[in-house]
């Protein structure tokens, strides 16, 4: 959990966090997590949440941090996580006593108390179910902006409720990871912002409201349980007195709909209309600014975070940095220095020879192996010269990037010589 304060003039004031392993080690989590013995269920506790919250504004007390300057507060959420607070929770969370920290008051509040997170995998039948429901892949990305996905929210509300209905039927309000932290500031349950909300397999991205379809193939009961959805930017609300008569809040504090880290990354970046943002790490991601999307099988379209108006779209490349790595340390003698000599000695085109590297499964698209192939479209077999190979992994790389970019809707403009 990380917390940072900006001025006026957007200079960080303060910055700190907490490390759920190192400074919560009575929770036992690994990286955060539980990783279940089925190796596909991934939660984490709830109340392991709360008791950092409360933590962190502890050291900033103790730090001396003037609390009652703080305008506003937002923030970010992993995507996808979800939380299921328990009947009668809202009356114990709007009336917490300051005396006590939020993680006692709140004990007893979760119906569910390990939230599944964005790395369990263990819904196959309910994302098969989902998909079936609404007339295939292809229609719920149509609705939702993806197609079913092991980790998003409806699939994972849907196997709680076939597995525990009557753990279900306890929840009185389902948040997601960052309207859950909103819900703490606010002392009420925040509503579900537009754009993690396209997170869940549950929201119509056009109309912003969500699928009676989607929902009822999750279960029953569900818009009420999720609450109506807001545009990312909306003001909540005055933040709660507990944290006034707690660390000395103004009470005209305004609580600003949180989102998730997807969308508040594409925020942070300071996108705009027809920009696009490439985090090169152990996966690839892209993000795009898109104006008329066109959801595929592949990649994910949200809403906007910045412009309710327009949509973002992500897309996950899995055979990242670690393939680059791979072709570095067989091609380049591990050196980047000899890598991008290599890379220059090549002409651009690489004279036609192309090659797809994928050792591990990837996702965009679903294929694994190296595949090479020559100018005439020809399977090369053997290995290319070590300087043509470079260039075809990272040639190929950006150009599946791209590829796969325009099939959501993103146009690649003309480069004008002018920036």
């Amino acid at each position: 959990l990380k917390v940072i304060a900006i001025d006026e003039q957007l200079r960080v004031i303060y910055e700190d966090n907490v490390h759920f392993d190192k400074d919560l080690p009575e929770f036992k989590t690994q990286g955060g997590v539980y990783i279940h013995s089925d190796r596909l269920t991934v939660t984490s506790p709830v109340l392991m949440w709360v008791k950092a919250l409360d933590m962190i504004l502890e050291k900033m007390k103790s730090s001396g941090f003037n609390f009652s300057q703080v305008r506003a507060l937002s923030g970010a959420g992993q995507q996808h996580g979800s939380v299921y607070w328990k009947k009668g929770s809202i009356q114990i969370l709007k009336n917490a006593s300051s005396q006590l920290p939020l993680h006692q008051s709140l004990k007893a509040c979760f119906s569910v108390g390990n939230s599944p997170i964005w790395m369990d995998s263990s819904t196959a039948s309910q994302c098969s179910a989902l998909e079936k429901a609404v007339g295939g892949a292809q229609c719920l990305a149509g609705i939702t902006g993806s197609r079913a996905y092991e980790r998003f929210t409806g699939n994972q509300i849907a196997k709680i409720y076939s597995q525990n209905p009557e753990v279900y039927m306890q929840t009185e309000r389902i948040s997601l990871v960052s309207s859950f932290a909103a819900s703490l500031f606010l002392g009420a349950y925040a509503p579900i912002d537009y754009s993690d909300g396209s997170g869940m397999n549950l929201l119509q991205i056009w109309e912003k409201v969500w699928s009676a379809s989607c929902l009822d193939a999750c279960a029953p009961g569900l818009e009420e349980k999720l609450g109506c959805p807001v545009p990312s930017h909306s003001v909540l609300g005055p933040i709660s007195p507990y944290y006034c008569q707690r660390y000395g809040f103004s009470p005209d504090c305004k609580v600003v709909a949180f989102t998730g880290d997807n969308p508040a990354s594409l925020a942070g970046m300071r996108l705009q209309e027809g920009d696009i943002a490439i985090s090169l790490g152990t996966s690839d991601t892209l993000f795009l600014w898109i104006q008329e999307p066109t959801p595929a099988l592949e990649g994910h379209i949200l809403c906007n975070p910045v412009d309710s108006r327009t949509y973002m779209a992500l897309l996950c490349f899995k055979n990242g940095s670690l393939m680059r790595e791979r072709i570095r340390d067989d091609c380049a003698s591990g050196s980047w220095d000899e890598f991008s000599k290599a890379l220059s000695s090549t002409a651009a085109g690489n004279n036609g020879n192309l090659g797809f590297y994928f050792d591990v499964m990837e996702i965009t698209p679903e294929a694994v192996g190296i595949h090479r192939f020559n100018r005439d479209n020809q399977k090369v077999v053997s290995d290319f010269p070590k300087e043509v190979e470079i260039r075809a992994l990272i040639e190929g790389q950006f150009m599946a990037k791209r590829i796969h970019a325009e099939k959501l809707g993103y146009k690649v403009s003309k480069y004008d010589g002018k920036s």
